[in-house]
């Protein structure tokens, strides 16, 4: 297993240029390529434990999306949104060389993967959907609106540790390596404190969102889904709050017809740490 790389790629929006930052796992060399990509307020970092296990096997790229972890803010949120994304992940793909990707995707990470996924001539060739679908259950998206755009500022790392931990209780029991791991990958030091990495700009946007925007968007989605065809599988924590069960079912109906797996004593979303979480989705990539 080679050390991870961090690497940046320059991509374009409406508004300019932006860096993306990406982790690069593996043989630089090695046409076949992983894309791990996280969730809403998360990084790159969340895929160490998964990434190790795959770099013997596979190049691993684990990029930050904008207004995340080491990548830049955009000079204006409103493109803070799933087409910018998918936009910077092909510059991203462009930049790698390879005709062909396998995706995992966590949450809003999920989403950039079905979109690509879902395009005629796609580059995906398997699809991991880790704990979403198009359709988003509105109390779990108003838990969510709570806290992201906010910018707390911690006098301590124990204070910052403490919030995270509130934030992110779906995520399920962890023991106090993989808490401290969770939390100091999305905190920088900052002012004698800690405060988060990500854009508190990139909740305008998100909050800007009406009932009638949602239901477009969970139409676009269900068509974008639809029209995948590569081998899907899909996670569901348990208990989830964004992805219900009645949703998952469905997927395993349509478009793909995603392969279902729940996974137990975790909601919104399994975290890929450890093993039970972490083997079926190796299972699936290297069958």
């Amino acid at each position: 297993m080679t050390n991870p790389v961090i690497r940046y790629v320059y991509c374009l929006s409406p508004a300019g240029l932006h860096r993306m930052a990406y982790k690069e796992w593996g043989d630089p060399a090695n046409p076949d390529v992983l894309v791990c990509a996280h969730g809403l307020t998360r990084v790159s970092d969340d895929f160490d434990v998964l990434a190790s296990r795959l770099c013997d096997r596979y190049r691993v790229i684990c990029p930050d999306i904008v207004g995340r972890g080491r990548s830049d803010h955009l000079r204006d949120p409103q493109y803070y949104a799933i087409p910018q994304y998918v936009a910077d992940v092909v510059t991203l793909i462009a930049r790698l060389d390879v005709e062909r990707v396998h995706w995992v995707g966590t949450s809003m990470g999920g989403l950039i993967g079905m979109v690509l996924a879902a395009q005629p001539a796609t580059l995906v060739g398997k699809l991991v959907l880790n704990d979403i679908g198009p359709s988003l259950n509105a109390a779990a998206m108003t838990r969510i609106a709570e806290y992201v755009g906010q910018s707390p500022y911690f006098p301590s790392f124990d204070e910052a540790l403490a919030y995270v931990k509130a934030i992110s209780a779906s995520f399920g029991m962890h023991d106090e390596y993989q808490w401290r791991k969770l939390a100091t990958d999305v905190l920088k030091e900052s002012e004698g404190g800690w405060r988060f990495t990500y854009d508190a700009a990139l909740a305008i946007p998100f909050k800007a969102m009406t009932m009638e925007s949602v239901q477009a968007s969970q139409k676009l989605l269900w068509d974008a889904y639809d029209a995948i065809r590569c081998p899907t599988l899909l996670l569901r924590g348990v208990h989830s709050d964004l992805l219900s069960r009645e949703t998952a079912e469905e997927m395993t109906r349509r478009g793909p017809h995603a392969q279902l797996l729940e996974l137990p004593d975790v909601g919104h979303a399994p975290t890929l740490l450890v093993p039970s979480q972490i083997d079926p989705v190796c299972e699936f990539l290297l069958s």
